[in-house]
């Protein structure tokens, strides 16, 4: 079992900037991809970005050119720089990383708790 720790979220005006980070623990033998998800309440979740373990990334559109995430392979650790915040980036942003526990077992997925981003205009 692989457990996710998110902190930096909070509230910030329109503008400003924040960081996240996301710490994985646990039985870990490798982790494959990490990523942020977000979710306001009555949608569907959605991928805000995502880095594979080489550092390739991808982000969703409406994200690109103002957040960054990266990561520490060392510490299992996935950080989301997020700048010129928007009113509707406010969400829950959630943690995600695809890991494996043993050599020969299979991927699987892990959530972090979430954390709150909220966004004044």
């Amino acid at each position: 079992q692989v457990q996710l720790v998110e902190s930096g979220g909070g509230l910030v005006q329109a503008g400003g900037s924040l960081r996240l980070s996301c710490a994985a623990s646990g039985s870990i033998f490798s982790i494959n991809a990490m990523g942020w998800y977000r979710q306001v309440p009555g949608k569907e979740r959605e991928l805000v970005a995502r880095i594979a373990n080489g550092g390739t990334t991808n982000y969703a559109d409406f994200v690109k050119g103002r957040f960054t995430i990266s990561r520490d392979n060392a510490k299992n650790t996935v950080y989301l720089q997020m700048n010129s915040l928007k009113p509707e980036d406010t969400a829950v942003y959630y943690c995600n990383a695809a890991y494996r526990a043993h050599m020969l077992s299979s991927l699987r997925d892990s959530w972090g708790q979430g954390t709150q981003v909220t966004v004044s205009s």
